[in-house]
């Protein structure tokens, strides 16, 4: 296997497995930060990844995926560094800390989207990348999978006072740590994670070409030659939009997952294990995605998505006491065949000249999407809590019915758009 592709999975990994992520909002409310704030804050992230996406994706093909691997990691220890060191106390100094946070959080992920993949897939020789990808792509998932149950689990725990001061006390100190202290410790362990790749993406080297990159062409030019050859290629357009419409309405379901939990009498205590188990669903799904790819057709494996996706969004709108929660296996395999699909054909039909910039139309299609259908499901959420102000758990409730009605509105829209333009290029 060549280098850069155990770096690659070691720079996924310690990239995305964040320690506070279990945390993520309650972190930012101890912080002293405003339930309005943090929600500013999380708009202030999405505009930063929607701005700096394909821009950083077509950078990166001009002057090198590693320097852009680089400089994500290098964004990523600032961004932790900002939140490790920010004196506490003062809400305006906090807030304006967590919005530098924010912006280079996004700019960090805009780095490496696209670059990471390209990269890697690009180290691969050509006539070996059919076979091997797929194995790559599966070792990601299995371990992603052990990582972030880790971080989810060692997150919350160090997190926890009563749970740290009950360890240090079995271990025989006389420490004793208070929540302030604690407070961030899951920040230093990402930290942590951020200087180490940092390490990995500086041993990796940057693969060798098959067409040349960047060019005398300015970087807006490349951006627009990407995206109009992705428009005017029936197949790549297709499976972009084929992952928007998949993805939007499965990660909107995810979003919202606690109250879902809450709805159908899961217990708060057993939210941590159900997310565990949902990510222990990334260890098995490999092996079946890997079995898809070697037997199956693209147009035949993303019916595979299709229904399984189908049938959890239908699964779910039945809100089931206690069992419903069973319906979360759809949604785990679904993401993991989505994310496998979409990238072992994606990469195999892009030439090298474009591949992190088209990566990066990938990755900003589906946070567009996912921002539409936000403020859709939002907006149904809104119309149906008007008869249900007390609580607003009946306008959840049958908010679910609309989610699978979504799905297939804009499967059908996806349908129809390729059948039209296949018999278009046929007449």
């Amino acid at each position: 296997m060549p280098r850069n592709l155990p770096l690659f999975i070691a720079f996924r990994l310690l990239f995305n497995a964040r320690f506070y992520y279990p945390v993520f909002a309650v972190i930012q409310l101890d912080y002293g930060l405003t339930l309005p704030q943090f929600a500013l804050l999380n708009a202030v992230w999405a505009v930063s990844i929607v701005l700096l996406e394909v821009p950083s994706g077509a950078l990166a093909d001009r002057i090198g995926r590693k320097r852009m691997l680089v400089v994500s990691a290098f964004l990523m220890v600032l961004e932790m560094g900002v939140l490790a060191f920010v004196p506490l106390g003062n809400n305006a100094t906090v807030f304006w800390a967590w919005v530098v946070n924010r912006i280079l959080s996004g700019a960090a992920e805009a780095a490496a989207s696209g670059a990471d993949e390209a990269l890697a897939y690009d180290s691969i020789p050509k006539d070996q990348r059919e076979a091997t990808w797929p194995r790559v792509l599966a070792r990601l998932m299995r371990l992603s999978s052990l990582a972030f149950i880790t971080a989810m689990l060692v997150g919350s725990a160090v997190y926890d006072p009563d749970l740290v001061n009950r360890a240090l006390a079995w271990a025989g100190t006389d420490f004793v740590l208070g929540k302030e202290t604690l407070l961030r410790f899951p920040v230093y362990l990402t930290l942590i994670n951020a200087c180490l790749a940092v390490v990995v993406t500086l041993a990796m080297k940057e693969p060798p070409l098959e067409t040349e990159c960047g060019g005398k062409s300015s970087l807006w030019s490349g951006i627009l030659a990407a995206g109009r050859w992705i428009v005017q290629t029936p197949v790549v357009c297709g499976l972009i939009l084929a992952a928007l419409v998949h993805d939007s309405v499965l990660r909107m379901f995810t979003v919202t997952g606690s109250e879902y939990y809450r709805l159908i009498g899961i217990p708060v205590a057993w939210f941590g294990v159900i997310g565990a188990t949902f990510s222990a669903l990334g260890l098995v799904t490999p092996k079946l995605a890997t079995w898809l790819v070697k037997h199956g057709t693209m147009r035949s494996n993303f019916r595979v998505v299709s229904i399984v996706a189908f049938c959890g969004l239908a699964g779910v709108a039945l809100a089931i006491p206690k069992w419903g929660v069973a319906l979360v296996f759809f949604f785990g395999l679904g993401f993991g065949l989505l994310n496998f699909f979409t990238s072992h054909y994606l990469n195999a039909l892009v030439d090298s000249r474009h591949r992190a910039t088209v990566l990066s139309f990938r990755g900003l299609a589906l946070n567009l999407g996912f921002g539409g259908i936000s403020l859709l499901y939002g907006a149904i959420l809104r119309g149906l809590k008007e008869g249900d102000p007390v609580d607003g758990s009946l306008a959840y409730r049958e908010s679910l019915w609309w989610l699978p009605v979504i799905f297939a509105v804009l499967w059908t829209g996806w349908w129809l758009h390729q059948r039209l333009r296949v018999h278009g290029r046929e007449g």
